[in-house]
């Protein structure tokens, strides 16, 4: 029986399998520099009402929201194609594909309810007989 294996002969692991997952202290003061810059550049750009239309600025900012997922992804949650044999990215693509369907299912249903089963207006209900 090996070192690894357990009493029924089932390899449990090691923890040298689980330090290829873990992250070194310079990718994670690279994650944390990255993360304080996508912070920041947003914050400042609010604050000095860089862009004249608040459209703008709002994409800018989810621009940038959106860049900082992917670091918090690869430098703190360490997931990218081949971690865990490639179950974490597949549950990730699940879990936004479940997120995005219940997302646009529920705006179309409160769009449709806010169209439809609005209440008559002032002037229909003193029409009414």
């Amino acid at each position: 029986m090996s070192v690894h294996e357990n009493n029924h002969g089932v390899d449990v692991g090691s923890h040298e399998s689980h330090d290829a997952h873990d992250g070194s202290l310079a990718d994670y003061v690279k994650g944390f520099i990255f993360s304080v810059i996508l912070t920041a550049i947003p914050f400042a750009l609010v604050m000095t009402k860089a862009f004249s239309s608040n459209k703008t600025t709002v994409l800018v900012v989810l621009a940038f929201a959106f860049v900082q997922v992917f670091v918090h992804m690869k430098y703190f949650l360490h997931m990218n194609g081949k971690s865990e044999g490639g179950w974490n990215m597949l549950a990730l693509i699940f879990t936004v594909m479940l997120v995005v369907i219940m997302f646009s299912g529920s705006v179309w249903v409160m769009y449709h309810l806010d169209t439809n089963m609005m209440p008559p207006s002032a002037q229909t209900m003193h029409d009414m007989p």
